[in-house]
């Protein structure tokens, strides 16, 4: 899998970064005490792990502490080090830029969680908007729905069918709990990925199948992680509820073509 550019630019500047600022400050290394030089790169460090991830940070903080090593500990121009006060400082660089590092990176991860929960929120607040008002038909909420599971679970393609069974061995099914069952036994999502072919998301309300979102993963996709999948369950809960409400779907087109050929009742 290739690494994101994001991550790639953030371990290119974990090498390049520190060693830029470190040949900076020669200019002020008589005037400067050590340990404000070696603050100086921990904000380095803090940068690098909040562009980049952990590992970044780490290689940022151990490249902070070569380089104020060789430029800014005698003797200079030397990856040895006499003094014990700059063996101090730059054991303390090293501990302090492994941590802030971590920190930095651990709030990137919850800021990008805060994000999507956000998204998600809003995709559920959107059907139910949509479901209150009345305005729009069934077969502009389903496809609206047929929509955020796509993008939600990062499929390929998402289709729905009003048939409540199928016809042969059932496909994989999307649980209430967020896991896969594949023919009475549960799939393990997270290290075989996304069975082959379709599964089905059943659209339930009332005790009663109105309804089966298929999705299709990209070939080799990773799963998103459980919290997103239980989205997809709600989602595909209140496109039931709605057609429950609603009453039964009557088809205008082709049934494989999805929901764009659902149409109202007349």
């Amino acid at each position: 899998m290739r690494m994101p550019f994001r991550d790639v630019a953030a371990v290119a500047a974990a090498v390049i970064a520190p060693f830029l600022v470190a040949l900076a400050l020669l200019p002020v290394r008589a005037s400067v005490a050590p340990t404000n030089l070696a603050l100086v790169l921990v904000v380095v460090v803090v940068a690098v792990s909040a562009l980049g991830n952990r590992w970044a940070g780490a290689l940022a903080a151990v490249s902070a502490v070569a380089w104020f090593d060789f430029f800014h500990t005698e003797p200079y121009q030397s990856f040895d080090i006499r003094d014990r006060a700059d063996v101090e400082t730059a054991l303390l660089l090293l501990v302090v830029g492994l941590l802030v590092s971590q920190l930095a990176a651990r709030a990137r991860v919850m800021r990008s969680v805060a994000g999507t929960d956000a998204e998600h929120l809003e995709r559920l607040h959107r059907t139910i908007r949509l479901m209150r008002s009345g305005g729009g038909t069934k077969a502009e909420l389903i496809d609206r729905v047929r929509r955020d599971l796509a993008e939600v679970l990062e499929l390929r393609e998402c289709r729905f069918t009003r048939d409540a069974e199928t016809v042969g061995s059932p496909p994989p099914r999307l649980q209430t709990d967020g896991s896969v069952r594949v023919e009475g036994w549960i799939w393990d999502l997270e290290r075989q990925g996304w069975p082959d072919g379709e599964t089905e998301l059943p659209a339930v309300a009332g005790g009663m199948v109105r309804g089966r979102f298929l999705l299709t993963p990209a070939p080799g996709a990773v799963p998103v992680p459980v919290e997103a999948r239980l989205v997809a369950v709600d989602l595909a809960g209140l496109a039931a509820v709605a057609l429950e409400a609603w009453g039964p779907l009557v088809q205008t087109g082709d049934p494989e073509d999805g929901a764009g050929r659902l149409g109202m009742d007349v």
